[in-house]
């Protein structure tokens, strides 16, 4: 008999994963909040981002990131054409034009298999994805 209790259960691999990725942007001065969800909240070169770590099955745990570029966008034919420009510089994740009425969010996402990462690896996984979000990011804004 161990004498432990629910709270004791063992940490699953996606939860310390996330935990993990939230220390290492800590590192770069990133301000990083757990969210009501559960997910990690934080602000990047003024883009507004998520992060989740997720296990899909046995040893593939995935880290998935979506940062809101830009909000309440005038939805004009120029808005597409700066995405699409946009898209084809970027080199981690692929940014979507999400309409509401005539108003349109600019969002980056993008998911990578992070098991067996070092701190390190993941560290410039996390950084290159969000250096492209904010590269995007830039002309978007008036």
């Amino acid at each position: 008999m161990n004498g432990g209790t629910d709270m004791d259960a063992a940490v699953t691999p996606d939860i310390e994963l996330q935990a993990r990725a939230g220390a290492c942007l800590s590192q770069y001065d990133v301000d990083v909040r757990v969210d009501a969800d559960g997910s990690l909240g934080f602000e990047y070169e003024g883009a507004l981002c998520s992060l989740r770590a997720v296990n899909l099955a046995p040893g593939l745990d995935v880290v998935s990131m979506t940062c809101v570029l830009a909000w309440d966008r005038p939805l004009k034919p120029q808005l597409h054409k700066r995405v699409a420009e946009r898209n084809s510089n970027l080199q981690f994740g692929l940014l979507t034009v999400i309409g509401h009425g005539k108003l349109a969010d600019v969002i980056l996402r993008y998911t990578f298999p992070a098991a067996g990462l070092d701190d390190q690896a993941l560290t410039t996984m996390l950084l290159l994805v969000l250096s492209g979000a904010g590269r995007a990011r830039q002309g978007l804004l008036p």
